[in-house]
């Protein structure tokens, strides 16, 4: 019997108008009530999920979310950290350095803010009501002296660009897990940081054996957790190079109860 379920949230769970469906929240709360742990799993901080823990009625004790594409595992009533992993602070610099030459907005999370760097109108309306940012024109990451650095993005709504520029960054990008992530973010973690990691470590610590997981999401940073868990699924809106590598394709999309597809077929029956 499936134990824990990983879920990616935007474009997985999270509709386009930034809605969860009635429907999938029935769903999460059922397989809850069977003893199931539903554990958000998103490349956002842990700060910006606390509406949707509390709309799913996650906010309390024994209750988990991967935030920063793996980079953090926190218990979600008391904030307690269960594992943090930065970037190298040398090479998030670079990072930040080399971005300065492309046509991208940047972005670089320490653990309790994100700071974006051109930070376009158009990126102000996808994250508005997502998560909360600070606009900085430091060309340089020396205004974060002392503080931890999880993760620095790309973002372009042009993904051929975004690819051709980690073509470019082969020389930085040795040691540095890479992904890509709502059709508009090129995203650069510490090596070994990724979702399916997370899974596999937040497995471990719960006692759940991985084949006994199920991990949902639509993008390559969720790739990591659907190739590691149990059941690997994805939703119909996925990226397509990816749908042929999952064990399941839902049949709806994130704007159609996905999530609830995955949970009625493969645990509520």
């Amino acid at each position: 019997m499936y134990k824990l379920i990983a879920c990616d949230l935007d474009e997985t769970l999270i509709r386009l108008d930034r809605i969860i469906s009635e429907r999938d929240r029935e769903a999460i709360a059922a397989a809850k009530d069977a003893g199931v742990w539903f554990v958000p799993a998103t490349g956002r901080g842990f700060e910006s999920v606390d509406g949707t823990l509390a709309e799913l009625g996650l906010d309390e004790p024994g209750q988990y979310v991967i935030s920063y594409n793996g980079g953090a595992i926190t218990e979600n009533a008391t904030h307690r950290l269960l594992h943090f992993q930065g970037l190298d602070r040398a090479l998030a610099s670079e990072l930040w350095r080399r971005g300065l030459t492309y046509n991208v907005c940047m972005h670089v999370y320490t653990p309790d803010m994100c700071y974006a760097y051109r930070y376009s109108e158009d990126e102000r309306t996808y994250l508005a009501g997502r998560m909360a940012v600070t606009e900085t024109d430091e060309t340089s990451l020396a205004f974060l002296d002392g503080q931890e650095i999880v993760k620095v993005l790309y973002q372009s709504t042009d993904m051929p660009y975004l690819r051709s520029i980690a073509d470019e960054l082969t020389d930085v990008t040795g040691d540095i897990d890479v992904s890509y992530s709502s059709g508009r973010y090129l995203e650069f973690n510490a090596r070994g940081v990724n979702k399916g990691a997370g899974l596999l470590r937040l497995a471990r610590e719960l006692g759940v054996d991985p084949a006994d997981t199920i991990a949902i999401g639509d993008n390559w940073n969720d790739w990591p957790m659907i190739r590691d868990a149990g059941l690997g699924a994805c939703v119909a809106n996925a990226v397509e190079d990816i749908k042929p590598q999952c064990d399941y394709v839902c049949e709806a999309t994130c704007d159609q109860n996905a999530v609830a597809e995955v949970i009625e077929r493969f645990m509520l029956r």
